[in-house]
């Protein structure tokens, strides 16, 4: 029997706002600032990981938001599509009763879903805390599945809740995104340079201009017209506007030239 659990004021209104906000979403960009705004409210959390799956539950794509500069090693071991945490997260759910699952690091006796495991050991040793899943149904238009790292303060009965409440927005918000494949059909293409990385780099730290040029040996004002070049490569007219826009391209962690599809 699942505990009863009773929102407050100002978590129903958070709930209601992302409710709301999830309907307008219809790129990456919007994604990324949803999880990182509404999603966040409600479950404060360092990493998702979100899979698509396809309709025998083959993992078709992998992606990880976040607010900060991600170590690539650490990327690799929770989205691998192979041999990532997520995805054997995604499997050992779904051999159990398909309902939002906790595992703390913390705790080495841990089990999920009845399957004796060295995962809480695995968590610790990448540096979270902890995890929260849960997943679609099989649909024919296929499932997703969500991994929230490092939830905080540690997940529990309210976390569970609001999760599986807000489950549908997060399936509706990630499948409406498409494959990596499809976003790329028919777009065009944009270059930033290695300079312009560096400081979407340290912008996505929020840095500065005068922080930023101190870091990278140039002047605050020289950091100003990196930024305006970049707003109209990207389309964008803000700060905000462009690291959402750069998380989307996969743009910050690129070598001397980046191509990406806009």
């Amino acid at each position: 029997m699942q505990p009863i659990v009773i929102l407050n004021p100002q978590q129903q209104q958070h709930l209601l706002h992302a409710f709301e906000t999830a309907l307008a979403i219809g790129e990456r960009s919007q994604f990324f600032l949803w999880t990182q705004g509404q999603l966040q409210a409600l479950l404060p959390h360092r990493l998702l990981v979100c899979l698509q799956l396809g309709p025998n539950g083959d993992v078709l794509h992998s992606e990880c938001f976040h607010s900060g500069v991600l170590d690539e090693g650490l990327r690799r071991s929770l989205c691998d599509p192979a041999s990532g945490l997520a995805v054997r997260l995604q499997r050992r759910y779904r051999e159990g009763a398909a309902v939002p699952l906790a595992l703390c690091a913390a705790a080495p006796e841990g089990r999920l879903q009845g399957v004796p495991g060295n995962l809480p050991a695995e968590l610790h040793a990448l540096g979270l805390d902890n995890v929260l899943v849960h997943g679609s149904d099989s649909l024919p238009g296929g499932a997703t599945f969500f991994c929230l790292f490092g939830v905080a303060p540690a997940p529990d009965a309210r976390h569970a809740h609001c999760l599986r409440l807000l489950l549908p927005y997060l399936h509706m918000g990630l499948q409406s995104l498409g494959t990596p494949a499809a976003r790329a059909e028919g777009a065009g293409t944009a270059r930033i340079s290695a300079r312009q990385a560096q400081i979407m780099r340290w912008l996505r730290e929020g840095k500065g201009n005068e922080e930023i040029g101190q870091l990278l040996g140039i002047s605050g004002l020289t950091v100003k017209n990196h930024l305006q070049r970049l707003y109209r490569q990207l389309g964008v007219s803000n700060r905000a506007h462009a690291v959402a826009r750069c998380a989307s391209l996969r743009l910050p962690d690129a070598g001397p030239y980046t191509e990406a599809r806009l």
